[in-house]
């Protein structure tokens, strides 16, 4: 589902620099050979991406912002961050929409809210002198937003997890049965914990495998397979039942 307007994070980006309340070093006094010219941020994106763009007044704007974003203090810099994410909105958004596309299900503010991270992430990395300063930060945004959508995609969304894993091992399918009907079942309960999500551990063996082991033996490997490493904590308490009995 793509999210309205009003949910949109570069619209209030936006809002935030050609607002009412629009901050005073929005403005960039940017150096063009011999000259100082002062920009408004709307100037400076119609150099950046208009149809008459300079490259060289482009890469003069670049390294103006991340310097003054990097400079400022307090909301100074509040305000010359949020800049410099403003000039890199227009570049991702072919990338934006065609990742909608692909996978409506992903949520446009939340693509949008990794673009930004990832812009803020690296703008401290930057080389501002470079010529591909805003290119790098594009760049980092839109990677971060095709691999929030990869992973996001990947994912089973569920709406009670406690639930879901109580049905999952509440019953044994009459399959893996078959399978198992003639071994051995090791069920690992946790401790009760308030924080975190956690479910019952299951290791099945079959009874063929075990011929000449004794049950004692077989059980103390399992428990170590359980852990980390010898000096682990606790996992919880281990019961040993014969495929089939009841629960």
């Amino acid at each position: 589902m793509t999210s309205t307007e009003h949910e949109s994070v570069f619209a209030r980006i936006n809002q935030g620099i050609l607002g009412p309340h629009r901050s005073p070093r929005s403005t960039l006094m940017v150096h063009d050979g011999s000259c100082a010219v002062l920009l408004s941020p709307d100037e400076s994106r119609r150099v950046l991406y208009g149809p008459l763009r300079d490259a060289v007044l482009g890469a003069a704007i670049w390294r103006q912002a991340v310097l003054e974003a990097r400079q400022g203090h307090g909301h100074d810099n509040d305000a010359g961050r949020l800049l410099v994410v403003w000039l890199v909105i227009p570049g991702l958004y072919r990338n934006l929409h065609r990742i909608l596309r692909l996978w409506p299900q992903v949520e446009r503010a939340d693509l949008e809210a990794e673009a930004v991270l990832a812009v803020l992430a690296v703008l401290d990395a930057v080389d501002p002198d470079g010529p591909d300063a805003g290119r790098y930060l594009i760049k980092k945004a839109v990677n971060r937003m095709w691999a929030y959508a990869k992973r996001v995609t990947r994912e089973i969304p569920v709406v009670d997890i406690g639930a879901r894993a109580g049905a999952c091992n509440s019953t044994v399918s009459s399959e893996e049965s078959a399978h198992v009907s003639e071994g051995w079942e090791v069920h690992i309960t946790p401790p009760l914990r308030r924080e975190g999500v956690y479910a019952t551990l299951r290791f099945t063996e079959l009874r063929s495998r075990q011929a000449a082991r004794r049950t004692d033996s077989r059980l103390s490997h399992l428990v170590f397979r359980a852990r980390r490493h010898e000096e682990a904590n606790l996992i919880g308490t281990l019961a040993l039942r014969t495929t089939g009995v009841r629960r």
